[in-house]
This record gives structure tokens, sequence and C-alpha cells, in this order.
């Protein structure tokens, strides 16, 4: 952030003298919680499988072994517990939209953009996009991208088929449900030939959207994809 941004979000902060989001604190923070709160969350730190993200000794895990992802990496800010899964709720489906500031922010310090070439958040179908009235993961990766919007690509990659929501479908309906949902615009050819991109996405569950996207990019020419998501769902 340059020192301009940096001073009018000081400012902003300091007028409007915001109060923790999660214990209503009289110092919200740079990220809108206190720092109490944002340390208490379930920040997605342990040993795990450097590809998919679920625990694991720090190596690659047996499933990812057994079944090799599309996707090459996993980068997660929590895993998808208390108070992290309400606070999504209210983000996706209550409009709380100034959360997507505190995700793409935090999501910024997790992540490096200089490793990749392109940031795609996933896309949503257009029936759903005008019944939310928003795309989540778009709003996250515009505040990820704020010093690097030539990086954003929304437009290229499209999600051509509506399909039931993947959290009501079991594992095996999921990837099914999925299964070439997700198009390269025709006229985009070599736009992907050769890059690292990241897919930005709120929650990773099975993380067969995320895979079946991770393919279509792949197919279009990418070399390396990785995901970026603000939770991962862990088995109980």
């Amino acid at each position: 952030m340059n020192i301009s941004l940096k001073f009018n979000h000081l400012l902003f902060n300091s007028l409007l003298k915001q109060r923790c989001l999660l214990c209503s604190a009289q110092d919200g923070g740079e990220h809108g919680l206190c720092n109490g709160c944002l340390n208490d969350l379930p920040w997605h730190t342990a040993p795990q499988c450097p590809q998919c993200g679920l625990l694991s000794n720090g190596l690659v895990c047996g499933s990812c072994l057994n079944t090799q992802p599309h996707f090459d990496a996993t980068h997660s800010l929590f895993t998808y517990d208390f108070p992290v899964d309400a606070m999504m709720q209210r983000y996706k489906y209550g409009s709380m939209l100034n959360l997507s500031h505190i995700f793409g922010q935090l999501l910024g310090k997790k992540t490096n953009l200089e490793t990749v070439d392109l940031v795609i958040p996933m896309p949503m179908h257009p029936t759903r996009l005008k019944e939310r009235g928003f795309n989540q993961a778009l709003e996250i990766a515009k505040i990820l991208v704020e010093n690097h919007a030539e990086k954003l690509d929304y437009k290229s990659a499209q999600r051509q088929k509506l399909t039931p929501p993947q959290a009501s479908l079991p594992l095996k309906e999921r990837v099914k449900n999925i299964k070439g949902v997700f198009k390269v615009s025709e006229n985009l050819t070599g736009h992907f030939k050769d890059k690292c991109i990241a897919i930005v996405d709120d929650v990773m569950t099975t993380g067969a959207s995320l895979n079946e996207l991770a393919k279509t990019l792949k197919q279009a020419g990418a070399t390396h994809v990785e995901c970026w998501v603000i939770a991962r769902t862990l088995p109980k």
C-alpha cells in the first residue's frame, strides 16, 4: 500500500472509530478486529498437505498421491470453524460486504502476488449472481489485488452451467455436479499459456469446484494453478 493509500485508510478508520466486528471493543484495529479476536481466529497453521490443505505431516497426503488434483497448491487462512463459519455465512447470505475487506487484506498477508501472473475469482453463474447480487470470491479478490489490479481476471473463465449448490450434495455428487461446468472464452487462445494462476474462493470443502476450474485452466495452457481460499473445511 503506497503512502497516500495508507494515510487515507488510517484516516478513514480514525474518523469512524471502528469497533471490533466480533466483540465490539473500541479498537477495531487495522482489519476491523481487535488483537484478541484476531489472534483467536481458527488460523490454518497446523502441518498440512501443501497441495490440498488437509492435515498431514507437512508432506503431500495419500489422497493427493492416489488421485492427483489438477491444482498444485492450496493456501488457506483459516479452518472452517467458529467464528469464521458464522462470518462467512453473514458475508455470503447476509450481504455483509465489509467482510470482503477483512478477508482480502488478511489473505494478502498470507499469499504473495509476485508469484502468480493472474488472479481468478471463482466464477458464478449469471443466474446465481443475479440472485445473490454479488460474487463473494470476486469481492475478496478485488481487495487482494488492490495494488496489482492488472492481475485480476474475472472475465476470461466463466461458469457455463447452472448447477445445484455444492454444499447440498455428497462428495460423489459434487464431482459429478461440477464436471464440465467451466469454460474459457474461445477468443482467448494463448491468454493462459504458461501462466501461473491463483484461484480465489471463500471456502474449500471437497475441492471439487476448484479442481474442475484448475483442470479447465490447464487445458487452456496454464502451467501452475494454486487455490487461495479464506477457509478450509477439515474432516471431523
